[in-house]
């Protein structure tokens, strides 16, 4: 499975995605609505699970959630590190509130090990933060095969969806002017050095690695600087990898000083 991820500007726009993929054939486990706050419309809520199945997201997922706060009809609300309150409709939505550090509750069976999770890319899960921190809803659909994957990229880009790719770029254009100026006054030129340090910085933002100190991801990391050190010969990974690896943690933390502030 593959996840097509769409932001949307507004939840009015991300519901009228998720109705209109819906209406396409998608099934509702392959299909989820992250908001933020709790304010999922009654109409997404009696969406049915499949064709043998009375409206309302399923009592399956019910099951599945049954121990997680604030769960309603395959509704789960969570409180996310950084972000606040987080609405998901779905049971992949339970997976990336997971991925995201929220406490969902008990969940029956490991059912959150199927294949319907198997596709959720973690290290996206930082740019549907920033997202939901703008107010910006997020869909995500788990495509199987190339062929359902574009169709639902079509359908997500009709309605206004960004592509997470844009949204990333977006992000890191909001933080680069800051980080060029604290990068200069160590001497160093941001311009130059940009490649290895930002993808530093996103790999501390990553869900496995946030949070972590280096020593608990230092096997991880030595892998993958040895992998782009392959990739690029002569160029000085390790330091400028280590480097925004170490402002991303602390990114990461003043973003979430600021919620809980909030």
């Amino acid at each position: 499975m593959e996840a097509v991820t769409g932001i949307f500007p507004s939840q009015s726009e991300a519901n009228q995605a998720v109705e209109k993929l819906r209406s396409s054939g998608v099934s509702a486990e392959n299909l989820t609505l992250l908001v933020p706050g709790n304010n999922i419309p009654e109409e997404l809520k009696s969406v049915p699970v499949d064709a043998t199945e009375q409206p309302g997201m399923g009592k399956a997922i019910g099951a599945v959630l049954g121990g997680a706060a604030g769960l309603s009809g395959g509704l789960l609300a969570a409180f996310v590190p950084g972000v606040g309150m987080v609405t998901a409709l779905g049971l992949l939505g339970a997976a990336a509130l997971t991925a995201a550090g929220a406490t969902v509750g008990a969940v029956a069976g490991g059912t959150l090990e199927n294949s319907t999770t198997k596709g959720l890319p973690e290290d996206e899960i930082f740019v549907y933060e920033d997202a939901l921190r703008k107010g910006r809803s997020v869909v995500i659909a788990m495509a199987d095969g190339d062929s359902e994957a574009t169709s639902m990229r079509i359908a997500m880009e009709e309605g206004g969806a960004e592509a997470v790719d844009a949204a990333r770029d977006e992000w890191w254009i909001g933080l680069r002017s800051a980080e060029k100026e604290h990068y200069l006054q160590a001497g160093k030129d941001l311009d130059t050095d940009e490649t290895f340090f930002r993808m530093g910085f996103e790999a501390a933002l990553h869900s496995r690695m946030r949070c972590m100190e280096f020593d608990q991801v230092s096997s991880e990391m030595a892998n993958r600087i040895d992998e782009l050190e392959k990739r690029y010969p002569n160029s000085n990974v390790a330091e400028l990898y280590t480097r925004g690896y170490q402002r991303g943690r602390e990114y990461y933390q003043r973003t979430c000083d600021k919620a809980e502030a909030a």
